[in-house]
C-alpha cells in the first residue's frame, strides 16, 4: 500500500490557512512532485496530473483574471478534480470566488501561503520526499566516521554496541543503535536515523542502556546520517577464505540502493573499532581516486613482467 501524507499534516507543517473545502482535508497525498497548472488555465487538461498537489501562483491566477466569467468557472471546475490532494494558492492573493466555490462544493482543500512561489515549492517538495520516501528498519548501528556514514550490521552479540562505543570514545558520533530506519531518498541516497524512543541511547551489555549525549556531549550524537558503507561483523571462520587484497568490492541492497559491503571477521585480538575507522577512511581515499589495493597490484604485475623480460 502507498504511503500517504493527509493534507492536515501539510496545512500544519506550513501553517497554512484554509480557504475552503475543509472537509477534504484527510484527503491524501501520495507523490511528492507538485505542479502549477499554466496549460490548464488556457483550457489544456489532456496531460493535467490531478494526483499532484496543485500550486497557483501570480502568473496563473492573473492569467485567469483575463478570462470571462464563464470560462473561469469551467477551468475552476476542471481543476477541482476528485483526484486532487489540495490547491495552494501563495504570495497571500486572493482567490477567484469560482475557486472558492468549486472547492467547497467538491470539498477539495483550497489553502493559502504568504510565501513566495518557488520558495514554497522547494520546502513543500522537501517535506513530501522526506514523507514519503520508502523505509526499513534494520538491526544495526549506525556511526558517523570521518564524515561518512557506517552501517554495522551482524548477529545479536557479536559486538556491535560495543565496538560504537569505542568508535565514540575515538570522537565519532553515533546515529543509531540497535534498531535503523532507514529512508531512500527521491536520488537513491539512504538516510539512517534512530527512532526517537531510542535516540542517543547505546545499550551495552552487564552495563545496560547508556545516554551517550549524557555522557559524551552533544558532539558524539547527530540525528541522522546518509548511509555510504555496511560493515557486516561476522565470526570468525577458520575454513572460510577472506579477502586479503581489497580488490572484491561486494554490495549489499537496501531497499532499491546497492551499498558498498565489507565483511569483518570478528575474532579475539582484533580491535574492531580501528579496523571500521580505517575502513572509513579507505572508503574516502577510494572516492578521491586512490585504490591501494589495485595500485599494489598494478605495482606487483610490473615487477613480475620486469622479471620475466630479464630471465629472458
Amino acid at each position: 500500500m502507498p504511503k500517504k501524507v493527509k493534507v492536515s499534516e501539510l496545512v500544519k507543517q506550513f501553517q497554512l490557512e484554509i480557504l475552503a473545502g475543509e472537509d477534504g482535508l484527510k484527503r491524501g497525498i501520495t507523490v511528492d512532485d507538485l505542479y502549477r497548472p499554466g496549460l490548464e488555465m488556457a483550457g489544456y487538461f489532456h496531460y493535467h496530473p490531478t494526483e499532484r498537489v496543485q500550486i497557483l501562483g501570480k502568473t496563473e491566477l492573473e492569467f485567469l483574471q483575463t478570462l470571462d466569467s464563464e470560462n473561469r468557472l469551467d477551468r475552476m471546475s476542471r481543476l477541482c478534480d476528485e483526484d486532487t490532494p489540495c490547491i495552494i494558492i501563495t504570495r497571500g492573493q486572493e482567490a477567484p470566488q469560482e475557486l472558492l466555490d468549486q472547492s467547497n462544493e467538491k470539498s477539495l482543500p483550497l489553502l493559502r501561503s504568504p510565501h513566495a512561489t518557488t520558495s514554497l515549492i522547494s520546502r513543500i517538495t522537501n517535506f513530501l520526499e522526506n514523507k514519503l520516501a520508502p523505509t526499513a528498519t534494520i538491526h544495526g548501528v549506525l556511526v558517523d566516521i570521518y564524515g561518512i556514514g557506517m552501517l554495522i550490521t551482524g548477529s545479536s552479540g557479536i559486538g556491535k554496541s560495543e565496538t560504537a562505543l569505542e568508535l565514540v570514545k575515538r570522537s565519532h558520533r553515533l546515529v543509531a543503535d540497535d534498531a535503523v530506519e532507514i529512508r531512500q531518498m527521491s536520488d537513491g541516497q539512504l538516510v539512517g536515523a534512530a527512532p526517537e524512543l531510542i535516540r542517543h541511547l547505546l545499550e551495552i551489555r552487564g552495563l545496560g542502556i547508556i545516554n551517550v549525549m549524557t555522557l559524551f556531549g552533544a558532539g558524539a550524537v547527530r540525528t541522522s546520517k546518509r548511509i555510504s558503507v555496511v560493515i557486516r561483523l561476522e565470526n570468525w571462520q577458520q575454513e572460510k577464505q577472506y579477502d586479503r587484497l581489497g580488490l572484491d568490492e561486494e554490495t549489499t541492497r537496501i531497499i532499491d540502493t546497492d551499498v558498498p559491503l565489507v565483511t569483518v571477521p570478528v575474532r579475539p585480538g582484533r580491535n574492531l573499532a580501528v579496523i571500521i575507522e580505517v575502513a572509513a577512511m579507505n572508503y574516502r581515499l577510494k572516492r578521491m581516486g586512490y585504490n591501494a589495493a589495485l595500485q599494489f597490484t598494478n605495482k606487483l604485475t610490473e615487477t613480475i613482467a620486469d622479471d620475466f623480460d630479464d630471465y629472458e
